[in-house]
């Protein structure tokens, strides 16, 4: 079930992430955490900018393009799905707007992180530090546009767990992110640079777990990947099978027949699940008891196969009258 799919883009963003901060705290570690050019006086803490302005520029530049696009790319994707019924639809124009302006705005935090690898701290540190700005500001604002929408998702769908846990995860992130950045800013204009440089370090990795909140997103999508039924990927939010009612209404198979029960696991009617419709079949597809309202007293005596007539489903070729039984 959960082969390939849209989740994939999260964890490789945040595997790659991890991987570049991983790759450019080493090679500093091991290499005798050397003072950079691009260091002030006293530092002795190199920046991740620090050591992303020395021969690993070009692994800064293409770690952060493939982390920002492949991160874009799932923003991008949760949106198509929430329009195609595979997750929760939204209910308004205004968590479209939401859903939009969270987009828009992670398009211009990927572009902050691109531009500050490439303009480097060490020849462009004016620059560098705009597109720095830039970054943090994009994600922060898209991650408050998507908390909005997530919320006025929650008041339609309250009973949705994995809207909420995601909505709680970007919110810690917000929320974490933000103060960091206060204090980051605040050491920075003091110039407290061994403090200033641990914080970023921080921050970077902070924002690794808000990329994986985007995991948490797709999981109904992993469920309802051969249904369009809307209710199936509701019920699959909320982590209910939605059979406490009994009988589901307006739950379809991707052909369009339409399903009678639910099964306890994905939304997966029973029938359904075993290719049956027919309520009086049992497992191996022949009839447990007679249809059409005919009962066995009913049915001409010896009439079937014995008498090389087929009668599919039970049903009596002809009803014998009342009076031949009485």
């Amino acid at each position: 079930m959960w082969g390939v799919s849209y989740w994939v883009f999260p964890l490789f963003s945040a595997a790659v992430w991890v991987a570049m901060l991983l790759a450019m705290f080493l090679t500093w570690v091991t290499g005798g955490e050397p003072i950079y050019p691009s260091m002030e006086a006293g530092q002795t803490i190199a920046y991740i900018s620090d050591v992303g302005a020395q021969r690993l520029k070009p692994l800064f530049i293409a770690g952060s393009a493939v982390t920002v696009v492949s991160l874009d790319l799932a923003f991008i994707l949760e949106r198509w799905l929430r329009h195609k019924g595979r997750l929760a639809k939204n209910t308004s124009r205004t968590q479209k707007v939401l859903s939009i302006l969270s987009v828009v705005f992670a398009i211009a935090g990927a572009a902050g992180l691109i531009l500050l690898a490439c303009f480097d701290t060490l020849r462009h540190p004016r620059l560098h530090d705009g597109f720095l700005l830039l970054f943090i500001a994009g994600y922060v604002v898209s991650a408050i546009f998507i908390c909005a929408e997530y919320q006025r998702l929650g008041i339609h769908y309250r009973q949705h767990r994995v809207l909420r846990a995601s909505f709680w995860i970007k919110l810690a992130f917000i929320l974490v992110e933000v103060t960091l950045a206060i204090v980051f800013g605040v050491t920075q204009y003091k110039h407290i640079r061994n403090t200033s440089a641990i914080l970023e370090w921080v921050i970077a990795l902070v924002f690794t777990f808000y990329v994986l909140s985007f995991f948490v997103d797709f999981i109904p999508a992993v469920h309802t990947k051969h249904y369009t039924s809307r209710q199936t990927a509701a019920e699959v939010e909320m982590g209910t099978d939605g059979s406490a009612g009994g009988q589901t209404q307006s739950e379809y198979y991707s052909n369009g027949q339409p399903a009678t029960s639910t099964d306890s696991r994905y939304g997966l009617t029973t029938e359904s699940a075993h290719g049956y419709s027919n309520p009086n079949l049992n497992a191996m597809g022949y009839a447990s008891q007679p249809t059409d309202g005919y009962v066995g007293s009913h049915l001409e005596p010896n009439v079937g196969i014995h008498n090389n007539t087929y009668i599919p489903d039970g049903h009596p070729s002809r009803p014998v009258a009342a009076s031949q039984n009485f």
